[in-house]
């Protein structure tokens, strides 16, 4: 990494827990590609001092902005001034740019990341019937993401089905022809399977679907980086599915993070 001077743009991610996280080494890859005089660091917030230290990180002139992960990424929509009109309706966002009168603009990234993820593998999703567990904020981003892929038909699984209705009516408001179910755990008949929630995460996490009627013509997706084989993705493999690493999501949002930022000739 270049020297940081009193002229280098500062950039951060907010998270709880933050140990896991991948995006400062991989946007401070990018920005050396770019030769643009940025660092992007980890910053520990918790929930309840959320607000407290956007109301600070505001206040920083040299602040580009900063990205947001679990589980900030549905409060930081209350937080900033502006998001677009598909993060306000997603109703999460993970990448919030500092604007030089201290104005927050909020954007969600997450689901065009997993689509691009996937389709970089070499795996299609227009036509296929999709599986999600989870109705979080990735979840939220990722449902959208899919139904504009193309997908046949999502169901969405969640512990509160309250949540994943509520996601399927605003998906329908945008595409009000997309075939959306409300699920249960059980994820089998799907072509693809994808866990959006954060269960993975830590040792000892519960599932976020029942593996045992996971099948060998599926394909199984996760969102989690870290660890790298998830709970969820070494019982699929166990089951003869095809896996598919949650490292993408994060190597294809990272362009487009920088230039929602405003990094010049970022995602060019």
């Amino acid at each position: 990494m270049k020297e940081i001077t009193g002229t280098t743009r500062l950039y951060g991610i907010l998270a709880d827990p933050i140990h896991h996280v991948k995006t400062p080494q991989r946007l401070n890859e990018y920005f050396a590609q770019l030769g643009h005089d940025g660092v992007c660091v980890p910053f520990h917030v918790t929930p309840d001092n959320l607000a407290t230290v956007v109301a600070g990180l505001r206040q920083l002139r040299n602040l580009g902005g900063f990205i947001v992960t679990v589980p900030h990424k549905t409060a930081i929509l209350q937080l900033a001034d502006e998001a677009s009109d598909a993060t306000t309706l997603i109703g999460a966002a993970n990448v919030v740019r500092r604007e030089p009168d201290g104005r927050l603009v909020a954007d969600m990234l997450d689901g065009e990341g997993f689509v691009r993820g996937v389709l970089t593998a070499g795996h299609e999703l227009q036509g296929k019937t999709a599986y999600m567990a989870g109705a979080g904020g990735a979840a939220n981003a990722i449902a959208f993401a899919l139904v504009k892929a193309g997908v046949a038909s999502l169901t969405i699984a969640n512990r509160t089905s309250a949540k994943a209705l509520d996601l399927k009516q605003r998906i329908l408001t945008l595409y009000p022809d997309a075939q959306i179910q409300v699920g249960t755990p059980d994820p089998s008949g799907h072509q693809i399977v994808i866990n959006a929630t954060s269960l993975g995460l830590a040792d000892g996490d519960a599932l976020p679907l029942d593996v045992s009627r996971l099948t060998p013509d599926q394909l199984v997706c996760e969102i989690i980086m870290q660890p790298k084989d998830t709970a969820l993705l070494q019982a699929a493999q166990a089951r003869g599915c095809r896996i598919h690493y949650g490292a993408p999501m994060l190597a294809c949002q990272i362009p487009l993070m920088a230039q929602a930022l405003g990094v010049p000739g970022a995602g060019q």
